[in-house]
Order: C-alpha cells, then sequence, then structure tokens
C-alpha cells in the first residue's frame, strides 16, 4: 500500500504536485498542498511516482507500507 505524503518544510508551494495528481492532491489559498492520506490505487501509482519525481524541492514522497503477514 502506497501513501503521498508532503514534507512541510521542504515544500515551497510550486503546485506542481496538483497538476500532476489533482486526485489526491489539491492546493491552499497560499500554493500549498493539501493531501489525501488514503492509499493510493494501482491505477493512480504512475501518476503518483511522476509527481514526486517532478517536484522541484523534492517535498512529495511516496510511503510504501510494509506488508504484514501476521503474527511472528
Amino acid at each position: 500500500m502506497t501513501r503521498v505524503r508532503v514534507n512541510p518544510i521542504a515544500c515551497e508551494a510550486h503546485g506542481m504536485c496538483a497538476e500532476l495528481l489533482p486526485e489526491r492532491i489539491t492546493l491552499d489559498d497560499w500554493g500549498y498542498p493539501i493531501v489525501d492520506e488514503s492509499p493510493i490505487p494501482a491505477s493512480l501509482a504512475g501518476h503518483a511516482e511522476r509527481a514526486a519525481a517532478a517536484c522541484p524541492t523534492l517535498a512529495l514522497l511516496l510511503e510504501r507500507e510494509k506488508r504484514r503477514d501476521g503474527p511472528s
């Protein structure tokens, strides 16, 4: 499962992420991203990867959760 996260310290409000992933990211009045942190479906995975790669300050992050196979 993958989720999108923004590093608020690194973000400079370029807005590129919202342009490339509008299904999960909107912008506030100052141009900073508001991220829907629900899991990214497979149909949006490529868009999320492109948005993260295009971020000029590398503030957009993709976090992949480790699978839990049960008790060890």
